[in-house]
């Protein structure tokens, strides 16, 4: 029976950590000796787009376009349930909101203004009212805020399979 109970343990602490922040440190390529922080997939930054040129590539796509790309950008929002979503700035008055696959990996809740890199999948989306209400929320805006939201509108969407986090 201890053998079972022990097996049990170990089963037991082996799937609680499934889903959990994969977070690795990587040396970062510029010569500075700085780490970065990745999770979910391995990327590296050298061949991201700007948030300049991801915000042009967006104006091109239709709903329902995708496209498999990487771009740098400064993050300006995390869900602070639990770092399961954040948003990036395109420029001065456009974000896009990124998940990560699967919910496989998250990132840290206090990276507001720091610099990321990403790698998967941008789509533009009609996101609904109920929607936007439920983000505010994980975003900690007040409920004067959350009653605001009354239409649905274009969004620009990103699920991540990775992110480097710049140090």
């Amino acid at each position: 029976m201890k053998r079972f109970n022990v097996l049990a343990a170990i089963l037991m602490l082996y799937i609680g950590g499934y889903g959990q922040n994969i977070q690795k440190s990587i040396e970062n390529s510029d010569g500075s000796g700085k780490r970065d922080l990745t999770f979910g997939n391995a990327i590296v930054a050298n061949d991201a787009i700007s948030d300049r040129d991801m915000y042009a590539k967006y104006q091109t796509m239709s709903v329902m376009d995708s496209s498999k790309i990487k771009f740098r950008a400064t993050v300006t929002d995390v869900c602070q349930a639990k770092g399961c979503w954040m948003k990036l700035k395109l420029n001065d008055d456009s974000v896009t909101m990124v998940r990560f696959k699967d919910y496989g990996f998250f990132v840290p809740k206090d990276i507001t203004g720091k610099e990321v890199v990403v790698s998967g999948t941008a789509f533009v989306e009609e996101m609904s009212v109920a929607d936007q209400k439920h983000f505010a929320r994980d975003g900690g805006k007040s409920e004067m805020e959350i009653e605001k939201i009354t239409e649905p509108k274009k969004t620009y969407g990103f699920e991540a399979v990775g992110v480097l986090l710049k140090d």
